[in-house]
């Protein structure tokens, strides 16, 4: 979907919502379409499988695959091994487009099947990282995205410790949130929009922005990441409506779809700081002390977390499978 904006006049005129939030929280762009990244100047950018394929289905991004077809087609692997091979080179090919638009980072996802796998993890994140590397692109621009099972975080601890970054998806509680700031993880991705959908649905009721079961969440761990000096960068993901992102202004990093970066583009409202280290320092918080009993016991005990973890999981392993099935029918 393109999208175009026109440029915020910076002489005597108010800013928009975006370049307001822009001053206090580092905005990322959700989406694999180049036009829209380009419109409104995010500083990173993250991408998934679902939003690859998505891409994929647009006449203008249909060159980005048949160049990796027409490399890939003579690597002589197996069908299976084949058709994997293209996808990772598909991924660092849409990511190594957007790291040309974007000063910052890119968020490339593994496959969620690896999701209970630790050793399958580290080696497709490895793969991943010396296929950006064979492009010129350095890990400090590259964020790994794996699931935030326990399996995921001794992924991530080990692959912190070589100096892969990790971005923590599919985070919807304080403990996995508190499990990602153990490993070092370098940045998490708590899904706002989709906690908002469970409660929603569970309490068959909607919610203001403030009290949003999402928001709140995402400012718990916000909280508990200030208090306790923890680097973990948090980036709050996945909104249904502009209210949500205005809410947690403040955050280190929002990443926001087109559709809605495109709201706040063109509202000149002001744009309140809701978050702040200073106030988050004068909050009572007690540290989570987690082994991995503890961990799936109290991932456990939150239905939402634990229903949505696991959604997510099976949604993302699908949208795999589908974008295989594209790329099969291509060769």
């Amino acid at each position: 979907m393109n999208i175009a904006v026109e440029e915020p006049k910076q002489t005597g005129a108010k800013l928009n919502q975006l370049e307001q939030l822009k001053k206090f929280t580092k905005v990322v762009a959700d989406t694999g379409d180049f036009e829209s990244i380009k419109s409104f100047r995010p500083e990173d950018a993250t991408t998934n499988p679902s939003l690859i394929f998505a891409a994929t289905q647009k006449p203008q991004y249909v060159h980005l695959l048949e160049e990796v077809l027409r490399e890939r087609k003579k690597s002589g692997l197996t069908s299976a091994a084949q058709i994997e091979d293209i996808i990772d080179h598909l991924l660092i090919q849409f990511g190594c487009e957007i790291l040309k638009i974007v000063p910052g980072r890119i968020s490339t996802e593994t496959d969620a099947r690896f999701s209970f796998d630790v050793q399958g993890s580290i080696k497709k994140a490895r793969r991943l990282i010396d296929l950006y590397r064979e492009r010129g692109i350095g890990r400090e621009r590259v964020l790994i995205k794996i699931a935030s099972t326990w399996e995921g975080f001794l992924a991530a601890e080990q692959l912190q410790k070589e100096g892969i970054h990790c971005n923590m998806t599919l985070l919807f509680s304080l403990v996995q949130g508190a499990r990602a700031a153990e490993v070092k993880a370098q940045l998490i991705s708590p899904f706002v929009g989709r906690i908002y959908d469970w409660y929603k649905k569970e309490n068959k009721r909607d919610y203001q922005p403030a009290e949003d079961p999402g928001v709140q969440s995402v400012k718990e761990i916000y909280t508990y990441y200030k208090k306790l000096d923890y680097p973990t960068e948090i980036m709050g993901a996945s909104f249904r409506n502009k209210g949500e992102i205005l809410e947690l202004a403040g955050c280190d990093l929002l990443t926001i779809s087109p559709e809605l970066m495109k709201e706040l583009a063109d509202s000149n409202e002001p744009v309140e700081r809701k978050l702040s280290s200073e106030k988050a320092k004068l909050a009572q918080v007690q540290r989570l002390e987690l082994d991995e009993k503890k961990f799936r016991y109290l991932l456990n005990d939150n239905a939402m977390a634990t229903e949505k973890t696991a959604e997510g999981i099976r949604k993302f392993a699908a949208d795999i499978v589908k974008l295989e099935k594209f790329v099969s029918s291509k060769l």
